[in-house]
């Protein structure tokens, strides 16, 4: 089966959350939304569409970097491997989009940033 690859932009709007698998790799997730708006020519003015919502996980190094650099809130672009997923629970089902990160940062289209990079262990222990 292939893998379907998204890039979209959006808010956080819920707090990132990490923990640590079994294995011991580190996992951050948050919710993001994404508002598309469009110009109405008639009202000559920008209207809001329905947004849409996506579970973002990441993981290892990302999910570190994530936990740390972005905020309920911020305006950010993912990019990564789209799940659609069922699930049902206590009587109540529903699906839910997923996105698996492999990219994020801050969306500089809607404000500022600084980038500081991180240094890898084996510049540290020179």
């Amino acid at each position: 089966m292939s893998e379907f690859n998204a890039t979209v932009s959006g808010t956080v709007v819920t707090d990132v959350t990490s923990r640590t698998t079994s294995t011991g790799q580190l996992v951050a997730s948050f919710r993001m939304a994404v508002n598309p708006r469009r110009f109405d020519r008639a009202t000559n003015a920008w209207v809001d569409q329905e947004s849409s919502y996506f579970q973002v996980s990441c993981w290892r190094q990302t999910a570190e970097n994530v936990a740390i650099s972005v905020t309920k809130g911020d305006p950010i672009v993912v990019t990564g491997k789209v799940r659609v997923r069922q699930w049902e629970d206590a009587g109540k089902s529903g699906t839910s989009v997923e996105l698996e990160a492999m990219a994020i940062g801050h969306d500089l289209a809607r404000g500022s940033a600084t980038f500081t990079r991180n240094r890898r262990a084996a510049e540290m222990a020179a």
